[in-house]
């Protein structure tokens, strides 16, 4: 491998490699960034959820919506565990409301989700 070391004050202080190193380097890199997340996943492993919701989250169904239907709840259901109105479920489901922090924090709850999955 060629390279070329640039000094400052009489010390190194840059090396240029070819581009091609480069990328091989950052690749490695890369892979060892992701094998270190996957590692600290398998040690301590969060929930994770199936295609299906995370395809309809990003098809544009509101978070609320998609996992209150991968728990198995009608707004009904849902509202009841948080003492709240299937109306208001609804609107907040339609984007037409926002749940308060207090309402954010049961349903989180009542869902076993972080209530940052459903801001």
């Amino acid at each position: 491998m060629s390279r070329q070391i640039i000094t400052q004050g009489g010390k190194p202080a840059f090396v240029v490699i070819p581009i091609e190193e480069w990328r091989r380097i950052e690749a490695t890199l890369e892979d060892k960034a992701d094998s270190a997340v996957v590692r600290a996943f398998l040690k301590n492993p969060g929930e994770t959820f199936p295609d299906t919701v995370l395809a309809a989250i990003l098809d544009g169904t509101p978070a609320l919506k998609a996992l209150r239907e991968h728990r198995g709840l009608t707004q009904t259901a849902l509202a009841k565990a948080c003492a709240t109105s299937a109306v208001y479920i609804s609107q907040i489901e339609r984007g037409e409301r926002q749940a308060g922090r207090k309402l954010l924090a049961k349903l989180s709850k009542a869902l076993g989700v972080e209530p940052a999955l459903l801001a």
